[in-house]
């Protein structure tokens, strides 16, 4: 009998349908030779302290750091999971083969990698591994399924990652509550993901607190309707604004210079996990936690492709099926229907194999998404994985850039105008008021609408001198606090320049909702509307946290870097490891050698 084993029971039911297991038994279904269990995401844990000795179970300074010598699991204390996994236990015993059904990718790995370990299974394991719950993607994962081998190193990786949040989470957590709680009975919760997000909050929170605003002037001046800008830029002294203002005053402006440029725009790159989360942040206000609840269901009920990515890229052996997938999508027929019947564009910023690794960027899987069975907030988010991958096959956006330069007293002035040529991509956008695909920006000195400037013409114009001053960084929102996560605090724009980065960044695009949810409900952070602010508690944890090692989102994402190296088959699991451990006994040496008396 082979047994296969999906991390929900929901996943488990469309498995079995496929493969022919139509017999519904007491935790598990049967058939056509398998028979089909689920466990309900995580059935085990990495033990406590105090199951491996039991003086681990009070909070000493002597117990300090716990490293245990070899780590082991345990089913998690509920009777759900318990009776669930005496099924699991007892059909693998007896089975011939398994086929892990996990979710593919290193958490969905590693929760089904214990669940086999727990239940001592012995017989060989096959892996499923699909990148939608569709029901040519299931056939297609059976027909191909891979042997367990081939992902070792990603299981590696994963254990990796549990041993260090543990490591650092149980040791730091004792050590810095023994050490600085002031209140009996509090505990102060260690990361090692958590603590140098929250040290990001607190930052710039310190930067705003104790910004100082600096005074600047800026020499504009009207003609022909259209803002004109000094090229001197921020003027510092007011009467050097003054005395340029006056010089103009009396002069008329004369029009020096245009320069027009044609240009292009590419579509906007297709959706990974964060940058969808940093999307509905911004145009729903839906928390990244939310955005990644609804992407998982929509990729359960077979819409959009596997979610828990870090790529924005296909692999080309998508892009044979690309038409099949449109043509899918019937809602939006109208948008598709000018791409049916020619060669679709073959973009090397969409469809690159050698940026992509286990999972491709969020796509449709071209089910028609018309059915009754989605909320609102599906639809919405449903809504924006579609345009993205219908604008990747549209033409570029064509436009021109007219720079109007001139000057008056010999003080140079310039205004520039943008003008969309042929909408291209934008078309599949038209009335969605996003920012990242309409010019929606108010009328400046440099998104404005140009008349028709001829060199050499001259006129009255109407100079200004404004006085301005400069403003504090914004507070983190969820959504640029995910693109300093994912960038390991580095502000970042660029879209190639933020892949490169990526490898640092800190957490895992589906563990970074987490990271967020985990410091509310440590009382560490609050929301004030969509901005992120530090409580009390939080300020002070982090302004007694002297250790770089605990707190530096740069440090941790060199961390974060080796496991995804041990994934590549770049770095040793041992080795990281054994580094955890060295780090973890520095910092507890150092925690208890600190002579001042600091208090949270």
């Amino acid at each position: 009998m082979i047994v296969c084993i999906a991390e929900k029971p929901s996943v488990a039911r469309d498995i079995a349908r496929i493969i022919g297991a139509s017999h519904s038994h007491d935790g598990y279904m049967e058939g056509n030779g398998y028979q089909v269990t689920w466990t309900y995401g995580h059935l085990c844990t990495l033990k406590e302290p105090n199951d491996y000795y039991p003086q681990w179970r009070q909070w000493t300074f002597g117990q300090l750091p716990m490293i245990p010598q070899r780590f082991g699991i345990k089913l998690i204390e509920n009777d759900t999971y318990k009776r669930q996994f005496a099924v699991i236990e007892r059909l693998m015993q007896s089975a011939d083969r398994i086929v892990n059904c996990g979710d593919a990718g290193q958490e969905g790995e590693l929760i089904q990698r214990w669940v086999m370990q727990k239940a001592k299974a012995t017989c060989p394991v096959s892996r499923l591994w699909i990148s939608s719950m569709t029901d040519e993607a299931i056939r297609d994962g059976f027909a191909n399924l891979k042997p367990q081998d081939d992902y070792q190193s990603l299981y590696e990786a994963g254990l990796c990652r549990a041993i260090g949040d543990w490591l650092l989470g149980m040791n730091a957590t004792r050590l810095y509550t023994l050490k600085f709680s002031s209140v009996r009975g509090e505990v102060l919760s260690i990361g090692r993901v958590q603590t140098p997000t929250l040290a990001m909050i607190v930052a710039r929170y310190n930067e705003i607190t104790n910004f100082k605003p600096e005074k600047y002037w800026v020499l504009t001046t009207v003609y022909r309707g259209v803002v004109f800008s000094s090229t001197k830029g921020k003027i510092k002294k007011p009467e050097e604004g003054q005395t340029a203002l006056e010089s103009i005053k009396t002069s008329e402006f004369t029009v020096t210079d245009i320069q027009q440029k044609a240009g292009t725009e590419a579509p906007p790159r297709l959706f990974d996990l964060t940058s969808l989360q940093v999307e509905c942040n911004k145009k729903f206000g839906y928390s990244a936690d939310d955005t990644l609840k609804h992407i998982q269901s929509l990729y359960e009920k077979k819409l959009t492709t596997y979610p828990r990515v870090d790529t924005t890229y296909l692999p080309d052996d998508v892009y044979p099926r690309c038409p099949q997938i449109l043509q899918g999508m019937l809602p939006y027929a109208n948008l598709v229907a000018p791409l049916m019947g020619k060669r679709l564009k073959k973009s090397k910023k969409v469809f690159d194999t050698s940026k992509v690794t286990d999972h491709h960027a969020i796509i449709p899987t071209g089910v028609n998404p018309s059915g009754g069975d989605l909320t609102v907030y599906e639809k919405r988010v449903y809504d924006l994985v579609a345009r993205r991958f219908i604008a990747a096959f549209y033409p570029d956006c064509k436009t021109s850039t007219t720079s109007v330069f001139g000057e008056a007293a010999k003080v140079e002035f310039k205004a520039n105008g943008k003008q969309i040529l042929d909408e291209g991509w934008r078309a599949v956008f038209a009335g969605q008021n996003d920012a990242n695909t309409t010019d929606d920006q108010p009328d400046t000195p440099d998104n404005q609408s140009l008349p028709l400037f001829a060199k050499g013409e001259h006129g009255p114009h109407t100079p200004q001198l404004a006085e301005k001053q400069t403003t504090p960084p914004k507070p983190y929102t969820e959504a640029t606090l995910l693109r300093a996560m994912e960038t390991a605090g580095k502000t970042v724009d660029n879209d190639e320049l933020r892949d490169a980065l990526k490898a640092n960044g800190i957490g895992r695009p589906s563990t970074r909702a987490a990271i967020i949810e985990t410091l509310y409900k440590r009382d560490y952070i609050r929301k004030e509307r969509k901005n992120l602010v530090p409580t009390e508690r939080g300020i002070s944890l982090i302004g007694i946290i002297k250790e770089d090692l605990l707190k530096s989102a740069e440090l941790t994402g060199l961390w974060e870097k080796k496991l995804r190296d041990i994934e590549a088959h770049r770095y040793s699991a041992s080795q990281f490891i054994s580094e955890l451990k060295e780090m973890v006994a520095t910092i507890v040496q150092q925690v208890l050698t600190d002579p001042t008396n600091r208090r949270v």
